[in-house]
């Protein structure tokens, strides 16, 4: 069986789907031949792919959204949480609010995405989840306690729920990218960049193509054994330099 197949037919919901990484995971699986809506408080630029206007820090907002899906297409077996911010400082200078920011959107947006969505999947009897984390959430960096935190908790998070649903033939993974390189990431400071593809042990910075296809992996039948699990797309960034 294909990947696009396994996936053609399935209704897909992508948070942060405006963004760069967002709109790569929708492309994928819509080219998969999975129906997919964006959730995001703002619309995309580039797709044409339905929007639901979302803020996943809220949890009737997120409701309102699986119901908008639900009603439109009767259920949820995809559903990928790719929001996620970050405001960086070292510890002692990072705001209350700021860290709270990072928490509600990073990580509460994760569970409250899986609070509403899992039970569809369970009337279903079936369904995949992937939260998109990063190789901080792992390793931790300098000066990102409140993101590199947020990243982790997901982990936790994942697991936990994949000894709770995996009975119900729910399947739940993190993937882990590197520095992907999108237009906010291009804004950076150069010698930010370099430190970073320094780290790269094949020399170039992933691409949001390359974690739409690690997602519709993920969803597809290569990953219909795999479920509280960590995949790193990151070119051996985690590894670092040898």
């Amino acid at each position: 069986m294909s990947q696009a197949s396994a996936i053609d037919g399935k209704i897909a919901v992508v948070t942060g789907g405006s963004g760069a990484i967002g709109q790569a995971i929708a492309c994928a699986l819509h080219t998969a031949g999975s129906t997919v809506s964006l959730l995001d408080v703002v619309p995309p630029k580039h797709s044409t792919l339905p929007w639901i206007e979302c803020d996943v820090r809220d949890d009737s907002s997120v409701a309102h959204a699986i119901r908008t899906v639900t009603k439109k297409y009767g259920g949820v077996d995809l559903a990928i949480h790719a929001a996620g911010v970050s405001r960086d400082a070292v510890v002692w200078k990072l705001s209350v609010d700021d860290w709270d920011f990072v928490q509600s959107v990073n990580l509460r947006g994760a569970f409250l995405l899986i609070r509403h969505a899992l039970p569809l999947m369970r009337e279903r009897s079936g369904g995949r989840i992937v939260l998109i984390g990063s190789i901080n959430g792992s390793r931790g960096k300098f000066g990102t306690s409140a993101y590199s935190a947020s990243k982790a908790g997901l982990l936790g998070l994942a697991k936990t729920v994949a000894r709770e649903a995996g009975r119900f033939g729910v399947l739940i993974n993190v993937i882990e990218p590197g520095w992907v390189r999108t237009p906010l990431t291009e804004a950076v400071p150069q010698t930010i960049r370099d430190s970073a593809l320094a780290e790269s042990l094949v020399g170039t910075f992933v691409e949001p193509d390359d974690i739409g296809q690690a997602v519709g992996f993920l969803c597809g039948p290569g990953g219909g054994h795999i479920t509280g699990q960590v995949l790193r797309v990151d070119g051996g960034q985690f590894l670092g330099p040898t």
